[in-house]
């Protein structure tokens, strides 16, 4: 049981950082301001595999998905050529803790849903 709750609750601080991160990219005119249906319907799934799947196969999967996309916005913002601009300048420091708790959060999540995903996979009747 207690598998099961650190690692929903590693994937909801995931996917909140995940939701203040999009939101600053959106602000900082980073990304598009444009109303995407598809971007909640993502968030519906993360949030539904992480609060309703999370012994399952299924969940295990989802979350290894936030963890991944958690996991991925450090090496994809850190390498870009406005970064630097971007930390240094108003809001920077958000912008930066953000990126370092995403990579943090989402290693975390990736691995106990990796660990979730190999442990429901040898528990399985062959």
């Amino acid at each position: 049981m207690k598998d099961h709750a650190l690692i929903v609750v590693s994937s909801l601080l995931s996917i909140l950082l995940l939701t203040l991160h999009v939101t600053d990219d959106i602000v900082r005119g980073i990304s598009n301001a444009e109303p995407s249906k598809t971007a909640l319907v993502v968030l519906v799934m993360f949030l539904y595999g992480t609060l309703v799947l999370p012994g399952r196969r299924a969940g295990f999967v989802i979350m290894l998905l936030v963890g991944f996309f958690a996991a991925a916005m450090p090496v994809i913002h850190m390498s870009g050529a406005r970064y630097p601009g971007i930390a240094t300048g108003a809001g920077g420091f958000f912008f930066v803790w953000t990126l370092w708790a995403l990579g943090g959060a989402g290693g975390l999540t990736f691995l106990l849903a990796a660990s979730g995903l190999w442990r429901a996979r040898r528990t399985q009747p062959g």
